[in-house]
């Protein structure tokens, strides 16, 4: 029988709903029932794709006789992480602080009415094996305890909750720092890097873009050649290694090994959105051909696989799919036995695949959790042998063409990953500030225009009062959208309709970046301190108030509010903005204690340090002068420029952004203003010039 998560509009959740667990879904109705029948809560987050949590569902949620243990000793709770990251944030920093490390699934035990922890930890076998508890040990030893010394539970209980309370009130800084913390941020992050393999640290190693975009930020302020070189090594590291789709494009969540070669091998929107702005980025950079590739690639997969009807775009496919003989098996989609390649391709292709894929008869591909061989590959370009392949270059790129297609042609025969159909505002805002950022990198229109589609439906979808009102919410499925938006929703948002402005110049999305801000900074301000919490106050919902500065698989959303105040402060010219940025970078010392773990305030910092220009191209946004200045303008490495289009009569851009008024065109032909702090240059009609000007700007002087 189904149980209460049966009408969810979590896909993880009905992923439970006929468990033989009682679960209840997270709300007051939940710990009211463990207050009645006197019993803690057993808390378990998780989400839809992840691979250890269909795990712990078949051998310990699945069983009668372990849901039997859990629901006699405990009232169950289940919660989709992605629906609500502040309970996974103080959960999840809870585990941390009890025993040093987490991870998903998730697993807290709770008292019934301050919700506080007394146990936390993450995948539970049905019974205790190597030192992990079981979950049947688990509940009778609760059981025993809850029973016999429940004032020592309790004392646990508030022992954890005292030290969470201590952890998050962090020094303040006291100012907005200076130079020299990018610069030691670089060096933290430089010391850290695998020149021979690319990025940061030890395996298994997660891409982590956001440290490439400082970076770069770095290399252009400094000219550190080192920089540069740790950004483009670790992204065509990636690209080459079975992390990357190399038949579908995209990239998995992370490799399981220091070479980027066995990937977990889940897709995240969020994953796809940050890797598609460090590699357009680089792109623009160095004009290299190969990054714009890999940024198309992965633009392709997402607009294929993980775009709705409407436009919007759906949250991640899973790790686990059926393989050939009907079982849940991680990876089964992708990968391949030399046998299957050859009925595929035939002998002859089958030889120049395994040549520029790296296949062997034993398989390249180890089980994740016991390093044991499995007989397959994983696709990779890392031990590419196409010299052995006995063709020419130009006959090779011909052959990997034809036999890319037929091999995904192929795979797109197998039983597909579950696709997580949910659309959440925060990572949707992700992907649209990167595929808009990526269309002007690129010159790619279409890609902007997807871009703006997605807005169009977040924003219809997601404001429950309209354009009127100051909410958004967090989660829709299917048509259905609910939960209050939390911070990262409205700053990534934000940052996303920034962006769409900047390629579309329809003034309507500037207008509600900065409505939405505004909104964010009145629901969330910590007023005392300065920043942004995560949430609203929780009242009796959590026994904490979250406030995350460090970034994790995605940027801090504090520290993207704070690169959003920026950016809108340079393209409204509202002061106060900057006044709110510098605040938050005075609230949170440890973004210069701990600098690589905080690498999108970094970013915003370049921002603020600069130098930053004001583009403003004064003329009809249609017309076929203004295109041509913004098409040369927008192909500039210029990461800290603004641009804005003012064309005549456009009260409301004026409104907006009173400094831009007096810019107007000249002698009758669209016009371009490169200013700095908004005191600007002479104005240029000469695409060229334009292009001269804001290169000069950008380019900082150096000693």
């Amino acid at each position: 029988m189904p149980n209460r998560l049966a009408d969810a509009k979590s896909p993880y959740l009905r992923q439970h709903a006929e468990n033989p667990v009682d679960w209840w879904p997270w709300g007051d109705d939940a710990f009211a029932e463990a207050q009645r029948r006197d019993v803690p809560v057993f808390l378990s987050i998780g989400y839809a794709t992840c691979h250890w949590c269909h795990v712990m569902a078949r051998e310990s949620f699945e069983d009668d006789g372990a849901a039997a243990a859990l629901n006699a000793a405990f009232v169950c709770v289940k919660v989709d992480r992605e629906e609500h990251p502040d309970v996974d944030a103080v959960y999840m920093a809870a585990c941390q602080a009890m025993t040093g490390h987490g991870g998903w699934p998730l697993t807290a035990l709770l008292t019934p009415d301050t919700r506080r922890p007394f146990y936390t930890g993450t995948y539970l076998p049905r019974e205790s094996r190597y030192g992990r508890p079981g979950v049947l040990d688990l509940a009778a030893g609760v059981r025993e305890a809850w029973g016999s010394d429940r004032a020592g539970v309790r004392a646990t209980a508030d022992e954890v909750a005292d030290v969470l309370g201590r952890a998050a009130a962090r020094p303040a800084l006291g100012g907005v720092p200076g130079p020299e913390a990018l610069d030691r941020a670089a060096a933290t992050l430089l010391d850290r890097f695998d020149a021979e393999h690319g990025g940061f640290d030890r395996a298994p190693r997660f891409p982590t873009p956001h440290r490439l975009l400082f970076l770069l930020r770095q290399w252009t302020r400094t000219g550190d050649a080192a920089a540069l070189d740790a950004v483009t090594t670790t992204l065509r590291a990636m690209r080459r290694g079975g992390i990357h789709d190399h038949l579908g494009g995209g990239f998995h969540r992370y490799s399981t090994d220091a070479r980027w070669l066995l990937p977990h091998f889940e897709k995240m929107l969020y994953d796809q959105a940050l890797l598609l702005l460090a590699f357009s980025e680089a792109f623009q950079a160095t004009g290299a051909d190969d990054l714009r590739d890999a940024a198309a690639e992965i633009v392709g997969y997402v607009l294929r696989d993980l775009t709705s009807p409407e436009g919007a775009f759906f949250s991640a496919e899973d790790a686990d799919s059926l393989n050939a003989e009907g079982e849940e098996e991680e990876g089964a989609f992708y990968v391949w036995t030399e046998a299957e390649l050859e009925a595929v391709l035939g002998p002859e292709d089958a030889m120049i695949a395994r040549a520029l894929y790296g296949t062997t008869p034993g398989g390249n591909y180890a089980d994740e959790a016991t390093r044991a061989p499995t007989g397959s590959n994983v696709l990779s370009g890392l031990e590419r042998r196409a010299e052995n392949a006995g063709l020419a270059q130009d006959a090779l790129g011909d052959a990997e063409e034809r036999i890319r297609a037929r091999l995904f042609e192929a795979r797109e025969g197998r039983p597909r990953p579950l696709l997580d159909d949910k659309v959440l505002t925060d990572w949707n805002g992700l992907m649209i500030a990167a595929l808009a950022r990526a269309a002007r990198l690129c010159g790619e229109r279409g890609w902007g225009e997807a871009a703006a589609r997605a807005a169009d439906h977040v924003l219809a979808t997601m404001q429950p009062d309209g354009t009127e009102g100051d909410r958004l919410l967090h989660r829709a499925w299917r048509g259905a959208a609910g939960i209050e938006g939390l911070l990262d929703d409205y700053a990534f948002l934000v940052w996303g309709l920034i962006e769409v402005y900047q390629t579309t110049f329809e003034t309507r999305y500037l207008a509600d970046a900065l409505r939405l801000h505004r909104a964010a900074d009145a629901r969330f301000a910590d007023e005392a301190r300065g920043g942004w919490y995560l949430g609203t106050d929780p009242g009796d919902a959590l026994f904490l108030r979250p406030k995350e500065a460090y970034d994790g698989a995605l940027p801090s959303g504090q520290a993207v509010m704070t690169y959003n105040a920026l950016r809108l402060a340079r393209l409204t010219g509202q002061d106060g903005l900057e006044a709110t940025a510098a605040r938050a970078f005075g609230a949170e010392a440890t973004v210069t204690a701990y600098p690589a773990e905080h690498a999108f305030w970094m970013v915003a910092l370049a921002d603020a340090v600069g130098p930053a220009q004001e583009v403003v191209v004064a003329g009809a946004r249609d017309a076929a002068d203004t295109r041509a200045l913004l098409d040369g303008l927008q192909r500039v490495w210029a990461p800290h420029a603004v641009f804005l289009v003012r064309g005549e009569g456009e009260s409301d851009l004026d409104t907006l952004a009173p400094f831009a008024a007096g810019h107007t065109p000249r002698d009758g032909r669209a016009a371009a203003y490169v200013c700095e702090r908004h005191a600007c240059q002479a104005p240029t009609t000469d695409p060229d010039e334009a292009v001269r000007l804001l290169t000069e700007a950008a380019r900082p002087s150096r000693p």
